[in-house]
């Protein structure tokens, strides 16, 4: 299989000898792990900076949660959560800042405020979106989810939870090129409109997704089916985090989205040492 290719995010250039770390900063009250810590701006920078310390090589700011059941947030909102924040961070650190949003509207306010790429739960599947990436050429993250936030928990079914995933891809990577896209990161989207066995199953199969050739990006951190496994709380969920972490890393993972920064480096120090013998 070709090396992946280094993804160009406006003046950085991410690339793939290491397994990367995508801190993740959500100003958010309301969010499934730590909503309600970083509402302030102060609170936010202090935590980035602290993210970047402890090995961060992308910063992700989220100003909607997408926790099962949360309801939409209206675009102003969102923007009023995010754009004074990506305004000061570019500013002041020297990673790349990820908007985590499905609104076109609230990407392209961001990539104009200096982000440099997007993270879309939606997986790219609004046109318009689609737009505001070719229009800024930034890379997307396009993440798989079935449903919506509010409703994806309810019964998800799958035929082929896999192969399903796999083909959407396929379609949306052929999508988002035929749009001028040609950066992509793909997120099979672990607890987005998944069961306990769905998320087991993606990981274990975790490589059925790199004949696609983007960059594969996991983000289990913290999630419920950690909680389901372990009977933890959110809060006690690092061990069954590092533990998916390593699997999904063994198994393709290129990117791997967390908040307990510190703790997954050192882990993927060992773990990238170990691949690479």
């Amino acid at each position: 299989m070709e090396p992946l290719a280094p993804i160009t995010c406006k003046k950085f250039t991410l690339r793939f000898e290491k397994t990367l770390i995508m801190g993740i900063l959500n100003v958010t009250p309301d969010s499934f792990s730590d909503g309600g810590r970083f509402n302030t701006l102060e609170a936010a920078v202090a935590h980035a900076k602290q993210l970047v310390t402890d090995g961060a090589d992308i910063i992700d700011i989220g100003g909607e949660s997408t926790r099962p059941g949360s309801e939409p947030l209206s675009e102003k909102e969102e923007l009023s959560r995010v754009l004074p924040l990506i305004t000061c961070l570019e500013k002041e650190l020297n990673v790349p800042l990820s908007v985590d949003t499905y609104k076109p509207g609230v990407a392209k306010a961001c990539l104009q405020a200096g982000a440099h790429l997007i993270n879309d739960i939606t997986g790219l599947t609004n046109p318009r979106m689609q737009q505001v990436a070719a229009a800024h050429d930034v890379p997307v993250v396009m993440m798989h989810m079935l449903g919506t936030p509010k409703m994806m928990q309810q019964n998800p079914v799958y035929q082929d939870v896999i192969g399903e995933i796999h083909t959407f891809f396929q379609h949306q990577i052929k999508t988002a090129k035929n749009a001028g896209i040609t950066q992509l990161i793909i997120d099979p989207g672990i607890g987005f409109g998944k069961t306990l066995h769905h998320n087991l199953q993606i990981l274990k199969h975790l490589e059925r997704f790199t004949d696609l050739g983007c960059p594969l990006m996991i983000g289990p951190s913290r999630k419920s089916f950690i909680g389901t496994i372990t009977g933890l709380p959110v809060n006690e969920r690092l061990e069954g985090t590092l533990a998916a972490v390593t699997i999904a890393v063994q198994n393709g993972a290129n990117i791997i989205r967390v908040h307990d920064v510190k703790q997954c480096k050192r882990a993927l120090q060992v773990i990238d040492a170990i691949r690479s013998v």
